[in-house]
């Protein structure tokens, strides 16, 4: 078994911290998975699986380690606060199989959340998932929530889409959807990772995270499936929020070009759980976890996962 060790910054919470790779399979996908746990002895507090997005694998999103910028990784910060971390790489993206001739859309990643959730669960202290999902892995998220709510105790959607209604990002992308329907998979390159944070609103994210984001994009993949673009700009709306059951919040960046205000209340008020949060975050873009003001989304998100089960209900 293969373990990567890094370094961190030494403002951060752990000197060092570890990750350690696991594998499973969709029939005969193999997928990748990455843990990171709680310091050894320590009962997890919880057990989360990260999702990521259209665009990057799972450890630049949640993995990033970017020097003189304490805890850029999310996994390791709720490892050091006792969460047993995971992320996977959807199909088609970073280590996990690239082989087969679809563009993986969301319901691709739905089914790659069904078969990773199941071996996290295998390898977990505990009997049900707190899943975050970004972006279109906010959509993958939800959508597997629906199919298996019996696997999941909380669930934190990020620059969520539902409709689509009131998204600038996505009334341009549309423009492009006779493209992204031609082929399964899309180029990137550094420009394209740099436009992520100057399309929405310039200066929310600093420029040695920008560069070691894209660093860390960039080494896994030069494409990406165009599924989730197809679906995100054609097929919307994909999940029916009255059918997901599980305590939720819904967060939104304050400038987040793709997830309109009234497009996510509208959603978040339909949620039938009344254990729900809805968090809109201050000077915060798109790709929250590489914004200037990304210790506000850790403990937004630390403070939902940490909430007690309600004791009264009525």
């Amino acid at each position: 078994m293969h373990k990567k060790w890094v370094e961190l910054d030494a403002m951060d919470t752990r000197a060092r911290s570890n990750g350690v790779e696991h594998w499973t399979r969709k029939g005969d996908v193999k997928l990748f998975l990455w843990r990171k746990a709680p310091p050894s002895g320590q009962a997890p507090k919880g057990t989360i699986l990260f999702v990521h997005g259209s665009s990057m694998a799972g450890q630049p999103t949640f993995d990033l380690t970017v020097p003189g910028r304490p805890d850029s990784s999310v996994m390791d910060w709720f490892a050091a606060r006792g969460f047993d971390a995971w992320c996977m790489d959807m199909e088609g993206y970073g280590r996990s199989d690239k082989n087969r001739p679809i563009n993986c859309g969301i319901a691709n990643g739905a089914d790659d959340l069904a078969a990773g959730s199941e071996y996290v669960l295998k390898h977990s202290a505990h009997k049900k998932l707190m899943m975050y999902g970004i972006s279109s892995g906010a959509l993958r998220a939800a959508m597997f929530t629906e199919r298996h709510p019996e696997r999941i105790a909380r669930l934190a959607l990020d620059s969520f889409v539902w409709t689509g209604k009131g998204s600038p990002t996505l009334a341009e992308r549309v423009k492009k959807l006779p493209e992204f329907q031609s082929k399964n998979r899309r180029p990137i390159d550094r420009a394209f990772v740099r436009g992520i944070f100057a399309r929405d609103h310039p200066g929310t994210a600093d420029e040695a995270t920008i560069e070691a984001f894209a660093d860390a994009i960039l080494a896994l993949d030069d494409s990406v499936p165009t599924g989730t673009y197809v679906d995100m700009c054609s097929k919307l709306p994909l999940v029916d929020p009255k059918k997901i059951p599980v305590p939720t919040i819904v967060m939104r960046g304050e400038y987040d070009g793709i997830a309109s205000l009234e497009d996510c209340l509208e959603f978040y008020s339909l949620l039938p759980n009344s254990d729900k949060q809805f968090s809109l975050m201050a000077g915060i873009a798109h790709v929250t976890f590489q914004q200037k003001n990304y210790q506000t989304v850790y403990h937004i998100l630390h403070a939902f996962f940490a909430t007690p089960e309600p004791v009264y209900r009525g």
